[in-house]
């Protein structure tokens, strides 16, 4: 395994959720500004998304790319948490980019208590019907050469994060009509993809940002493992290195949230097993626990100093 560490001056990526003025329960009790964080900013999750809107206000005449739902999904009890399709939004790629992919896994917090995943059924990280039906590719995802050098001719792929587990969940609570079926929406959106030209990928990067920068760790393996050797495969994630600290307080604020996400969605299962034999579950989901075994090519972009977790942990929250 090659790890690459990028340490930058400010962050990148930010999570799908906002903290400002946040109060006591904050992960156990989202509200709808924090859970939602607004339509001006949808598109700002990641740098590298966005790494044009840096040198100017916006990115002129944005490339528009359809929702696609992922038909027959629902059978392989591969569903939102509200029980509608999961989706992803595809722009093919041309020329020397005809067999190139790359998939970026969509970031926005997780839930970690029934009432959190409950609520949040009821936004775009929960339920497909409140998803845009179209959204702007840019940065990474752009399509224009002047933007984009590396990838803009790829099939260029971002899959839409509504299991609120970092696509790693697989367990159901019938009372409150919870689906968690991260990992089944990761094994039928790769089917999906595989059977639209993946499978004919000669290189393809997993990438992802914030909890879908986590989700690109946990998930890294299994993607390589899709392709053949002569496959060039390699993981970017970015602002994922989410870590196992104290507070101010001496307590562990964001430990105490995995562990929720981990036991209410029945994550266990889909952890590696090379972490799971020796740590607990709710360790192994923590990427400073994973990445050593990680085999394949793995790069992580991350802030020097991230302005949200040493607000949320290192300094406790208020």
């Amino acid at each position: 395994m090659r790890v690459v560490l990028t340490v930058l001056g400010y962050a990148f990526c930010v999570a799908g959720f906002v903290l400002s003025g946040s109060e006591p329960g904050y992960f156990e009790e989202f509200n709808a500004r924090e859970l939602d964080i607004g339509k001006e900013k949808q598109g700002l999750l990641s740098f590298l998304e966005n790494h044009a809107a840096a040198a100017s206000p916006y990115s002129p005449n944005p490339l528009m790319v359809p929702l696609t739902l992922i038909q027959g999904a629902a059978s392989k009890a591969a569903v939102c948490l509200d029980g509608t399709l999961p989706g992803y939004h595809l722009h093919r790629g041309h020329g020397s980019g005809e067999n190139s992919w790359l998939i970026q896994l969509e970031g926005g917090g997780w839930c970690n208590t029934r009432r959190s995943c409950v609520y949040r059924k009821t936004t775009r990280r929960g339920s497909s019907n409140f998803m845009e039906k179209e959204i702007p590719f840019t940065g990474i995802l752009s399509h224009k050469a002047e933007e984009n050098p590396d990838f803009f001719n790829w099939n260029r792929v971002k899959l839409r994060y509504c299991d609120g587990a970092s696509f790693s969940g697989n367990g159901q609570n019938e009372a409150a009509q919870l689906n968690f079926r991260g990992q089944q929406i990761w094994l039928a959106a790769m089917e999906d993809l595989m059977s639209k030209g993946m499978e004919n990928a000669n290189q393809a990067l997993l990438s992802g940002c914030s909890a879908g920068g986590l989700a690109s760790i946990l998930h890294c393996d299994k993607f390589r493992d899709l392709f053949p050797e002569t496959t060039k495969v390699k993981c970017l994630s970015d602002a994922g290195l989410f870590l196992d600290v104290l507070d101010v307080s001496g307590g562990r604020t964001l430990r105490n949230m995995f562990g929720g996400v981990v036991n209410l969605q029945e994550v266990e299962e889909n952890l590696p097993n090379t972490c799971i034999n020796h740590l607990d579950p709710t360790s192994c989901f923590f990427p400073q626990n994973l990445i050593a075994n990680v085999k394949t090519p793995l790069f992580i972009l991350n802030a020097a100093y991230d302005s949200w977790q040493p607000t949320s942990f290192k300094c406790g929250l208020v």
